[in-house]
């Protein structure tokens, strides 16, 4: 029997709505056979992807499954926050969430790795982290970040002994995947407390000089190796000439970098024209943005990417392509290697298999 309206309160409405994929993902992630030679990678929202190997190595990046701003209540950034200490504003930035939830992480069987890039809070997420540590499935899965991420890990009861602390210059093998740890480049994680010195100047960062050592506690990128290529994560970095030097120490297949519209005042995010050339610098094949999609006032066209790497690519002999992705999509990497476009699938490949049931063929 259908409910009736009488049945049906808020919390029926959440359970019955929420998340909105359900586990149609994580389903589709389970029974995904990786062909040999190959990787297969899906988009899981704003730097979140999900990596899987012929060898069956699972691990997840930077998944965030939380929301934005959800009251107009509170009109000030709380004391202290990074786009405070940036630019010195007080308003409330407006930043609601964009995209719908496609994973469930209450409903993964199967992981090795749950990695953070670095310290802020849409690349960490404690719901993320309950469901991975009251699962007894998935006992055997390693929080790996930099040391601040392990210590927000820890504080939210992460055991200790199931974090590890990476730092530039780290690697981490597992199955047919290695996992290198490179220095990253979100600076905008400097004026992310806590910082050295900050606290006994009543919060002020002023004359404090940051450190390498700093960064490299704070954030960092990754260099994922597989069977069917390699893939830099750069998460949040902005653009630094030292991609060059990563790209000289490692081959890279595909890159993966935020993008964004920065608000006036504010430098954040990547912009088109940063990340045709951190794929340049990188020597990449594929450049992939991310992140655009989350944040109601960062949001981007990603078609501005491709316009101007049409505008350059012949003239500056680039040997990349962007490649514009939706949030859930899969990537089957080199089999897709050519595509600039991704649409999800459209389904009704098996029409006309059985016989239309219409009142005369020509309806339609």
């Amino acid at each position: 029997m259908a409910d009736l309206v009488q049945d049906i309160d808020r919390t029926k409405w959440i359970m019955n709505t929420f998340p909105e994929w359900g586990t149609w993902l994580n389903e589709e992630i389970e029974e995904e056979v990786v062909p040999e030679n190959h990787f297969a990678m899906w988009w899981l929202g704003n730097c979140g992807i999900w990596l899987k190997t012929p060898g069956g190595a699972n691990l997840t990046m930077d998944l965030w499954c939380f929301r934005g701003k959800n009251t107009k209540k509170v009109k000030d950034m709380v004391p202290g926050h990074q786009m405070a200490n940036m630019s010195g504003v007080r308003k409330l930035q407006p930043n609601l969430r964009n995209v719908p939830m496609v994973i469930d992480p209450f409903s993964i069987n199967e992981l090795d790795f749950c990695l953070a890039s670095h310290i802020h809070s849409d690349h960490m997420d404690i719901n993320v982290a309950a469901a991975i540590i009251n699962n007894p499935k998935l006992d055997n899965v390693k929080f790996v970040g930099p040391y601040y991420c392990v210590e927000i890990w820890k504080k939210w009861g992460v055991p200790e002994e199931r974090c590890i602390v990476v730092k530039p210059g780290d690697t981490i093998k597992h199955k047919d995947m290695e996992i290198v740890v490179l220095e990253g480049f979100d600076r905008t994680c400097l004026v992310t407390l806590p910082v050295k010195g900050a606290e006994e100047q009543g919060g002020s960062l002023k004359g404090l000089c940051p450190s390498d050592e700093e960064m490299d506690q704070k954030c960092v990128n990754y260099i994922f190796k597989t069977p069917g290529g390699n893939i830099y994560h750069g998460a949040d970095s902005h653009f630094s000439i030292q991609f060059a030097k990563h790209g000289k120490q490692h081959d890279i297949d595909v890159v993966l970098n935020n993008y964004g519209e920065n608000p006036v005042g504010i430098m954040d995010k990547m912009t088109s024209i940063d990340l045709l050339r951190m794929a340049e610098s990188l020597r990449a094949k594929v450049v992939i943005p991310v992140h655009h999609d989350v944040w109601s006032n960062f949001q981007a066209n990603a078609d501005e990417i491709l316009h101007l790497w049409r505008l350059r690519k012949d003239r500056l002999q680039y040997k990349f392509h962007p490649f514009l992705w939706e949030v859930g999509g899969k990537y089957v990497y080199p089999r897709d290697k050519d595509l600039i476009e991704y649409h999800h699938p459209r389904g009704f490949d098996d029409c006309f298999e059985h016989e239309p049931n219409v009142p005369f063929k020509c309806i339609l």
